[in-house]
């Protein structure tokens, strides 16, 4: 079994000092990136939908060594009103990244106040018809949907789980890895209850760093899987990138899932002489 490990996003300013040496300019952000770690999950579009010279830019940079997912644009999860020419450049300026084989799953991130109504589940089936010969891994953050059932349908119409680690501030999701077809995908949101639904901003809702029992869990069960024969490929995504917590929590990770079996991506050792601030 493959497993990818990476970050959501990586244009990342207070990362300057921890990952990238002070004064990388952030066009350069994603060849550093490259060098550390071997998926990524992009978040610029969610809000912007990029050309095919912007992929293009990104599988050059990224030198082939990093797996994109890809997260739907807004209008596809939270609007939910999405046109024809949304499809055709959702579906189309990502080919740069299949071309070179850097392309994961495409990402729905539903939001909460998305629940399990009829409405809801004819939607979210339409959405599989209009990807379908694509992996599209859906995250569905309201309890409603938490059910075996549910599971089954996308395991049917070929849609991938996501399995999220929140906060435990109940009416979401268990933490539980779950897969419904050959890819398995995890998002590690963290778990800080106090600014989950009271934090003004992403980066105070993901300030939390995972401690090692938390980490080593995760670990047991991405080996149950492995060991079960459940999937081909696993994604591990931390969101948690508020002040580098992500950064330290992979390599705790990585270390827990190599004690166990679970072959990951380690980068080469490097000559970090003069770069002050480096985490690596």
């Amino acid at each position: 079994m493959k497993v990818y490990i990476g970050t959501g996003g990586y244009s990342n300013e207070d990362w300057l000092g921890l990952l990238y040496p002070e004064g990388t300019k952030p066009a350069d952000f994603l060849e550093v990136y490259s060098r550390h770690f071997d998926c990524v999950e992009l978040n610029s579009s969610f809000y912007g939908i990029p050309g095919l010279k912007a992929f293009e830019g990104m599988a050059r940079r990224s030198g082939g060594r990093v797996r994109f997912t890809v997260k739907l644009h807004q209008v596809f999860t939270h609007s939910r009103k999405p046109e024809d020419s949304d499809f055709d450049r959702m579906l189309q300026s990502p080919e740069p990244l299949r071309e070179a084989g850097l392309m994961g799953p495409y990402l729905a991130q539903f939001p909460y106040s998305f629940h399990r109504t009829p409405e809801n589940r004819r939607y979210l089936f339409q959405l599989a018809e209009r990807f379908a010969g694509h992996e599209l891994a859906v995250e569905l953050r309201h309890g409603s949907w938490d059910k075996p059932e549910v599971r089954s349908g996308m395991a049917e119409y070929g849609l991938l789980w996501v399995s999220p680690d929140y906060p435990p501030v109940g009416g979401m999701p268990e933490p539980q890895l779950h897969v419904t077809g050959e890819v398995g995908y995890l998002r590690l949101h963290g778990r800080n209850q106090g600014t989950w639904w009271e934090g003004q901003s992403a980066a105070e809702r993901h300030d939390y760093l995972y401690s090692r029992t938390e980490l080593e869990d995760w670990a047991d069960q991405v080996l149950g899987v492995q060991d079960a024969g459940e999937a081909e490929e696993v994604y591990i995504l931390f969101e948690n990138t508020t002040k580098g917590h992500a950064l330290k929590n992979i390599l705790v990770l990585r270390q827990a899932l190599e004690a166990r079996g679970v072959q990951v991506w380690q980068p080469e050792p490097e000559d970090t002489s003069g770069r002050e601030g480096r985490l690596f």
